[in-house]
């Protein structure tokens, strides 16, 4: 790697060099031959040269949810709660397999970055081991589990038994997820971007391809329901691992270095690991809360998050994609393009999400049944829907706020945000509105994001101060 390839990356503090390496949630992930790209180049540009891959990922993730979602629903009322009610248990799942994975990416990049590709190796090949454990251990608790969490979020027998159906399946045989997850982190840390991308491509469209035969028994197939779903959705997670495994695979090291890198790995990943399972306990606690409601307050729920990740793309991809450009200035003591990408990104946000709040206020009814004709369901989330809309303005600053601390190396101040979000304001929130009836839980929603947005600002402030 010559000296044009590299950049300075600040992570969790320190200054780091990396080139030709990835940048996802605070990592770099571009290629460029000028080291001064993020330096020179108008903030403008540089976004709109480095989102639209990052923005196609996102929108094949989001597919995965949505398409599964529609064909449970086409199939049983009873299915598409189900899916709500596992789907924080998947979030989990992905925080622990992604967050590992930021981890070696992370520990990769710092070693290639300073020219020892024997060591970025070592945590490369600690890797596959590391993940098959995790999924040995993450699958084996959720079988035995399953039953007893299905019970703790709704009464209804028949949908008892499609969560633990769907469960039991897509957590038991997630060994695809969690091998995808840490090969396509190790093939990102040596800046190959592609791979990955043609994975999640050809892994969500053979979920797509298998979710109506396997779920409907078309083509003299039986006919699987919610346990077709399942399956076609494990598949595709592994078909996508398969096309990585050849190009991210790496030789295991010497065990006796174990216990210092997996420490290592975890030193990076855990924040990421932390941040990514916060949602999944607030979803989790707003779950059990409408649940004292009924089944159809969880759905409608379920199905605000399955549109959000759709309409969430835009802002998903500007979170990461002003990760590296304000990481690299802050590095270089150019302060006035930290506040200039900080700034472009709240505009370009604003109003990009503008266009999410008339949707969800103008045709909620029509979005609803994309996936239900229940029209409790379809009741419940025409108000939700009006009032999570409401929340997408102030959501932006309340989540980019998040990640320009991260990127300036500002961990505790982004974990707090996070936590503040997720754990002091929704649920506790959440619970206060729902004891005034279930129209009102709705409230939690803007209230959470402007309250998380005026103590982001609050930190901006006292961290700017702090530079003069």
């Amino acid at each position: 790697m010559d000296g044009k390839n590299r950049l300075t990356c600040m992570i969790f503090g320190r200054k780091i060099p990396c080139g030709n390496t990835n940048f996802h949630r605070g990592f770099c992930f571009m290629n460029t031959s000028d080291s001064n790209f993020f330096g020179t180049e108008k903030v403008s540009r540089i976004l709109l040269k480095i989102a639209p891959p990052v923005m196609l990922a996102q929108l094949i993730q989001a597919l995965y949810n949505i398409v599964d979602s529609l064909f449970v629903g086409k199939y049983s009322e009873s299915g598409l709660t189900a899916l709500s009610i596992i789907y924080p248990l998947q979030l989990l799942m992905i925080a622990i397999a992604v967050g590992t994975g930021v981890g070696i990416n992370t520990a990769m990049a710092h070693y290639l970055g300073v020219h020892d590709e024997k060591k970025a190796n070592e945590y490369g090949g600690i890797g596959t081991p590391l993940t098959l454990a995790l999924w040995v251990l993450f699958a084996a608790v959720c079988f035995f589990f399953m039953p007893a969490y299905a019970r703790m979020s709704t009464d209804s027998p028949e949908v008892i038994k499609d969560v633990i159906v769907y469960g039991r399946i897509v957590c038991v045989f997630s060994i695809g997820l969690f091998t995808e997850s840490i090969w396509t982190k190790i093939l990102q840390a040596n800046g190959d971007m592609k791979t990955p991308m043609i994975a999640q491509i050809v892994g969500a469209l053979v979920n797509i391809a298998l979710d109506p035969l396997f779920i409907f028994g078309l083509f003299g197939l039986p006919k699987l329901g919610i346990a077709g779903a399942a399956i076609a959705t494990v598949v595709g997670q592994i078909v996508a691992a398969l096309i990585v495994m050849k190009k991210g695979f790496r030789k295991s090291p010497p065990l006796s270095v174990y216990p210092r890198d997996i420490c290592f790995i975890y030193k990076l990943g855990i924040p990421n690991i932390l941040m990514q399972s916060a949602y999944t306990f607030y979803i989790l606690g707003l779950n059990l809360i409408l649940a004292t409601f009924s089944d159809q307050a969880v759905t409608a729920l379920g199905l605000y998050y399955k549109w959000q990740s759709f309409f969430f793309i835009p802002l998903g991809a500007l979170q990461t994609c002003i990760v590296p450009v304000i990481s690299y200035n802050y590095a270089s003591g150019q302060m006035d393009r930290c506040k200039k990408t900080l700034s472009t990104s709240l505009v370009g946000g604003m109003g990009l999400m503008f266009i999410g709040t008339l949707v969800f206020n103008l045709i909620p009814g029509q979005m609803l049944r994309v996936f239900t004709s229940d029209p409790q369901v379809i009741a419940i989330g025409t108000v939700g829907f009006h009032f999570v809309g409401i929340s997408f303005i102030p959501m932006v600053t309340s989540l980019i706020f998040l990640v320009f601390f991260q990127a300036v190396g500002a961990a505790v101040k982004s974990s707090l945000l996070t936590v503040v979000r997720t754990m002091i304001l929704f649920v506790p929130l959440g619970y206060l509105f729902s004891r005034l009836g279930l129209n009102y839980f709705w409230f939690t929603f803007p209230v959470t994001e402007v309250l998380t947005t005026l103590v982001g600002v609050f930190f901006y402030r006292r961290f700017m101060a702090q530079q003069k």
